[in-house]
């Protein structure tokens, strides 16, 4: 007969002591089994005990949380949490160096821990750890203590950051800007000064006046790349909580319009250059959390130009009437035009129409709606100045064409930055756990302006291809939009890369592609072919389950989500090659390849489960704003419910893996795979088999008829067998 739910049997240690083998009643109160420990080792004053894990990161277990306590657990005696922190708090203040050193070891690793964490910040051990840093007398192994404790202290949220007095903003910051310094040192004082910012409104301005970008170009050219990391992430922190004035200043030349203090001084001190070179051309592979703020970095970055991008032209506007004056200029020469009023007004809606505008008569009414405003405008006077060649060739050979196949310039450009701005999600913030950048975008000071460009020159050779008229202005561009996106799948490493690819995607090629992918998914509607369809999808099935079991055999590691998503901390879970058992457990960092099932502690039986569930439904999710950096995490959030109300909460690293494991539980627990990735694996697959079979069918040799035989003429009836 199995034990009660409410019955756990664990092992519990005390040093020096044989481990004690118990049945925990969780019904019981906590105080009452910690009693019974106690009395087991004739240990006194067992209110001055607590119960931590003995494996992992050792928390102490409350109340609250010894739901989680599985079979098995093994359990560890320890002092009191309250008693813990007022031990800490006197020997870190003691004279002795060596006990001071050990005292701050154990803090470091204590301060991790929620319930410790609220008992030493009661006893005022932040505002203690706080003089130790000003005080600048400590060093090395010392400080690197100190300064790990302060930070995942901090990171519990129980305190505001507002408190931080500006002495000690002065200290971290002078360990940042200064040019020898323990790594350990560097590491945390760089992810103290982030949280500063990120947390504090009032703080970003003290850090902001202590360290500046250019101080932090230096730590990107290490060839350390958790420093890297971590001062990038710093420099996007600054970006992204960097008031809206300075981080939004116009300059009076047009081309410069979109220039800020940020881009400017990122321009100045060549940092796009430095992490091009030192970073993403450098001789280590980039890891998850770097690919994450560089990704980050793109979409700030780009997100300048959500300003232009939102504000409309104004026709009465002199300046802005110039800029187009301008491009008429540059594409027509206009030195010549006529001294009449009525003969200049009569040759500029000429013109403007054979600019491909679509208000002829007034052209500046074509950028009052936004997206894209007047960054259509900001981005057409760009090609016209600095590739004016190409500018000009553009709008003259449609111009001058008679056969109604001309390519409307002026229609194009505005469309195709509407167009841009959506693909690359300009004014969107940054999704957390995203790790889409785009090498090529670190390549040139002006990315963007030059993206454009090539994607213009794009559209036009694609519009010849077509063979368009105005009428099939929209067909084209859905061709070149998907051109877009299928090359930026690709990850062109630089602009002449790009270039390349869109040139091997030209519209017959988009017409094969899209030919091949319909051919997979509805080729051949005849009724044997959908008897043949019909008699092969089982099969197909099961051994897409067998694939999706055997990927949970091998197990995947997903990342711990916190408060403070640069310090990774990662768990594993893999499925027992049996299928019965599933295995997880915490890991220091990500893992290359399989992870042992001795190293994965925590288990739950398959026959526990009672459901997998996804997205907002996940008990990890539903306290979570539906805020846009949320939105990704969200689609790659599921849960496993297992008896008796618990759950195992998991985000997936990508769509994929996502797929994997959501498929892989559904077809252990014997019920329906329905994940994109099933039925797209399921629809190529079908295909291939069907192809295959057929091959063979078109290879069979008919027999010849054997000779007639007088007055009784055979009929011969040929089956074929799909199966």
């Amino acid at each position: 007969m199995p034990p009660p739910s409410d019955i756990v049997k664990v092992a519990i240690e005390w040093p020096g002591a044989n481990a004690q083998l118990m049945e925990i009643d969780q019904k019981k109160p906590l105080s009452s089994i910690i009693r019974e420990v106690c009395d087991g080792w004739s240990l006194s004053g067992s209110e001055q005990f607590a119960l931590r894990y003995a494996d992992g990161p050792q928390l102490y277990i409350t109340e609250q949380s010894r739901s989680e306590i599985k079979n098995g657990t093994i359990l560890r005696l320890a002092i009191s949490p309250a008693r813990a922190a007022r031990q800490l708090l006197d020997r870190i203040q003691s004279h002795g160096i060596d006990a001071r050193l050990e005292a701050l070891k154990e803090l470091a690793k204590l301060s991790a821990d929620p319930t410790f964490a609220t008992e030493f910040i009661s006893m005022e051990g932040i505002g203690t750890l706080a003089r130790l840093v000003e005080s600048g007398t400590h060093f090395g192994e010392m400080l690197a203590f100190t300064l790990t404790a302060f930070l995942e202290l901090m990171d519990h949220g129980i305190v505001s950051w507002d408190l931080i007095s500006l002495s000690f903003i002065k200290q971290i910051a002078g360990y940042v800007n200064q040019p020898m310094v323990d790594v350990s040192i560097l590491q945390r004082s760089l992810a103290i000064l982030e949280s500063m910012v990120l947390n504090s409104h009032s703080l970003y301005h003290r850090v902001a006046q202590e360290i500046t970008v250019g101080q932090l170009i230096g730590h990107l050219q290490v060839s350390n790349q958790e420093i890297q990391t971590y001062a990038i992430a710093l420099i996007n922190a600054l970006f992204l909580k960097a008031p809206e004035d300075r981080r939004q200043e116009e300059h009076t030349n047009p081309l410069d319009q979109r220039l800020t203090e940020m881009a400017s001084t990122l321009a100045q001190k060549h940092l796009r250059s430095i992490i091009l070179n030192h970073v993403i051309r450098g001789n280590r592979p980039i890891k998850a959390e770097m690919a994450h703020q560089l990704y980050v970095l793109q979409v700030l970055t780009f997100n300048l130009l959500e300003e232009r991008m939102m504000t409309k032209m104004d026709p009465s506007d002199q300046a802005q009437r110039d800029i187009i004056f301008e491009l008429r200029r540059i594409a027509f020469d206009g030195e010549n035009d006529p001294s009449g009023t009525e003969k200049r007004k009569a040759m500029y809606t000429k013109d403007y129409k054979m600019l491909g505008f679509t208000n002829h008569v007034n052209p500046a009414m074509d950028f009052t709606q936004t997206p894209p405003g007047m960054l259509a405008l900001d981005n057409m006077l760009y090609l016209a100045k600095l590739h004016q060649d190409t500018y000009i060739r553009i709008v003259l050979e449609n111009s001058s064409r008679e056969d109604k196949h001309e390519c409307p310039f002026g229609r194009c450009a505005i469309e195709l930055t509407r167009m841009l701005c959506e693909i690359l999600q300009v004014g969107e913030l940054p999704n957390e756990g995203c790790n889409d950048y785009h090498p090529m975008f670190f390549t040139h000071d002006r990315a963007w302006e030059e993206f454009f460009c090539v994607c213009i020159q794009l559209l036009n050779k694609t519009w010849k291809e077509m063979r368009a008229t105005a009428e099939d202005f929209n067909k084209v561009m859905q061709v070149v939009r998907e051109q877009i996106t299928r090359t930026l799948a690709m990850k062109p490493s630089s602009l002449d890369q790009l270039k390349g690819k869109l040139r091997g995607l030209s519209y017959s090629e988009i017409l094969r592609l899209r030919q091949s992918e319909r051919m997979s998914q509805d080729d051949f509607q005849s009724p044997p072919i959908i008897e043949l369809r019909e008699r092969i999808q089982p099969e197909i099935l099961e051994l897409i389950k067998q694939q999706r079991l055997n990927r949970l055999c091998e197990g995947s590691c997903f990342r711990k989500l916190g408060n403070r998503r640069r310090q990774e901390k990662f768990w594993f879970c893999r499925l027992s090659l049996n299928h019965k058992v599933l295995h997880y457990g915490d890991l220091d960092e990500s893992p290359q390849g399989e992870v042992p099932f001795e190293l994965l502690t925590d288990k739950i039986p398959v026959s526990d489960i009672k459901s997998v569930v996804t997205g907002k439904d996940c008990p990890h999710m539903k306290e979570k704003s539906a805020l846009k950096q949320n939105k990704e995490v969200l689609e790659q959030a599921f849960s496993i419910l297992y008896d008796p109300d618990e759950n195992l909460n998991f985000v997936a690293p990508n769509k994929y893996e996502y797929c994997i494991w959501t498929d892989g539980l559904c077809a252990l627990l014997g019920r329906e795979m329905g994940s994109d990735l099933t039925r797209s694996d399921l629809d190529t697959l079908i295909s291939m088999e069907m192809k295959l079979r057929l091959l063979d069918l078109e290879n069979i040799t008919i027999p010849e008829a054997p000779p007639p035989v007088p007055k009784e003429p055979s009929t011969y009836n040929f089956t074929y067998n799909y199966g």
